[in-house]
């Protein structure tokens, strides 16, 4: 079931939050894909979203994952996507709020700005919250009909 897949992908600095963020998503019954890196060796972040961005444009996946050292850099990559919607989260409250208003379908963690403990929570309240659509789809809408206002 696609809704339960979810790709996971990052660098070097967020390697090791994503290795502990897998055993969240087992407990909550999620697969996942793992697009790397699969060491701490000093990595280009593109080279992994890239591939992971481009499995979720062809419906392979509905939600990604993605950490780094900021979170900034793989948000921008993944953002290059038509219909990737990455969102940099640090507060499991902006998770919530970026899938309920702004139906964001990829978490970008910033591995050296939270805890673990809190990238846990924040995985559980993205994972947790659904789109709310109304208002907000109109907006959702617009962002990538920018260019035609």
């Amino acid at each position: 079931m696609q809704d339960r897949k979810i790709a996971l992908a990052g660098d070097h600095a967020g390697f090791e939050y994503k290795e502990a963020l897998k055993a969240v998503l087992e407990e909550e019954g999620y697969a996942f894909k793992d697009f790397g890196p699969h060491t701490t060796d000093s990595v280009d972040y593109p080279d992994y979203i890239h591939p992971m961005a481009q499995a979720m444009e062809e419906g392979d996946f509905a939600l990604g994952v993605i950490v780094c050292g900021s979170g900034n850099g793989v948000a921008i990559t993944a953002n290059k996507y038509p219909h990737i919607r990455a969102a940099l989260c640090w507060l499991p409250e902006l998770a919530s709020l970026a899938r309920q208003h702004n139906d964001a379908n990829v978490l970008a963690l910033p591995a050296r700005f939270v805890e673990l403990e809190t990238a846990k929570t924040i995985l559980k309240s993205f994972l947790a919250a659904e789109f709310e659509g109304g208002r907000h789809a109109r907006r959702v809408a617009k962002i990538s009909d920018g260019r035609k206002l």
